[in-house]
């Protein structure tokens, strides 16, 4: 519940709160530790400084580093790492959660970097390409630093359990699916199998998210990341499919009316986004390919976004009445799943 002064100030005039009442109740609020991420000048410091810090180790890591060969760059890694590491229990002791969860991030990412760094000085690098090439390009062997993030990742997820920490995890996710891809066809560019991969993994990586968000519904929001790669993989790999059958087009849109009804069902946003993408090219190809000379198809549109808005009205009189009754048939941790949205 987003909660505002406007609210309260509304309640008192409604007489359903007095107004010391609702000083109280702010005074209160005002009080409580504030954990999580929101938009104020403060937290955009935070995210801005630590995304520069990130992005400096990962996207934006230029050719100079190879000068340093592969022991002298494990080497800074770790050191940037102790650092990290160092930074985000000092962060988390004095009680800046935000801060913490970021330099713990930056020591996942880092974890890539130090895993090139050793295979470099392993001599067990297998071609001419440098660590910046890993979030350009799709190669099979960058499975070993992927897995790797994943195993540091988990960890530190587990140790500090900052949500912002699953950003990271996500990521590696996604680059795994598409460089797993390109290591089953042999390096050879595969478009239909990467395609059925994406959309397949990212169906996987929901039920992941789904999975963590019933272990989390009493705490964090753990699971935010993991849904965003998750429906990003598969709504892509699903999108980018041929079909020239009518029938494989209308089921598309009807997966994309189901990720609107679980996006609203679980309160995320990016299954409501990318449905209505998904619905609104399906509705685009009708008009320009199948009814592009009916005069009827506009006014048929026009009724059924009529239709919608009345039952987005008979839902709001009963909404309720029909989410106790759907709620009390469910499982009790989906309930409180759904409860806690």
């Amino acid at each position: 519940m987003n909660l505002t002064k406007k609210n309260l100030e509304d309640a008192v005039k409604e007489n359903i709160l007095s107004l010391e009442q609702s000083e109280k109740l702010i005074e209160f609020i005002n009080k409580q530790p504030n954990t999580g991420p929101k938009f104020d000048f403060t937290h955009v410091l935070y995210y801005v400084g630590g995304l520069i810090a990130i992005g400096a180790m990962t996207l934006f890591m230029n050719l100079g580093w190879e000068s340093f060969g592969g022991v002298g760059i494990v080497f800074i890694s770790l050191f940037y790492a102790v650092v990290g590491l160092k930074l985000t229990n000092t962060f988390k002791a004095k009680g800046y959660a935000i801060p913490a969860g970021i330099c713990a991030t930056f020591v996942i990412a880092l974890t890539p970097l130090a895993v090139y760094g050793l295979q470099h000085a392993l001599g067990i690098w297998p071609d001419e390409s440098v660590y910046r090439d890993y979030h350009r390009y799709i190669q099979w062997h960058w499975l070993y630093m992927e897995l790797s993030t994943l195993a540091v990742g988990a960890i530190l997820a587990w140790k500090y359990k900052y949500p912002f920490l699953m950003m990271p995890i996500a990521v590696t996710l996604w680059y795994l699916t598409m460089d797993v891809t390109a290591m089953i066809s042999g390096g050879d560019f595969d478009w239909a199998l990467r395609q059925l991969v994406s959309m397949y993994t990212g169906l996987l990586m929901i039920a992941l998210a789904f999975w963590i968000d019933i272990r989390s519904r009493h705490t964090a929001d753990y699971a935010f990341w993991i849904y965003l790669f998750g429906v990003l993989a598969f709504w892509c790999g699903m999108s980018l499919q041929y079909s020239d059958s009518e029938l494989s087009k209308f089921i598309y849109f009807s997966i994309n009316l189901l990720m609107i009804a679980v996006g609203v069902l679980l309160v995320r946003r990016m299954f409501v986004v990318f449905g209505a993408i998904g619905c609104s090219g399906y509705i685009g190809h009708l008009a320009a390919d199948i009814f592009i000379d009916s005069w009827l198809f506009p006014i048929s549109l026009t009724l059924l976004g009529l239709f919608i808005i009345y039952l987005g009205i008979l839902w709001q009189k009963h909404e309720q009445c029909i989410t106790s009754k759907a709620q009390s048939i469910l499982p009790t941790s989906l309930r409180e799943l759904l409860e806690s949205k």
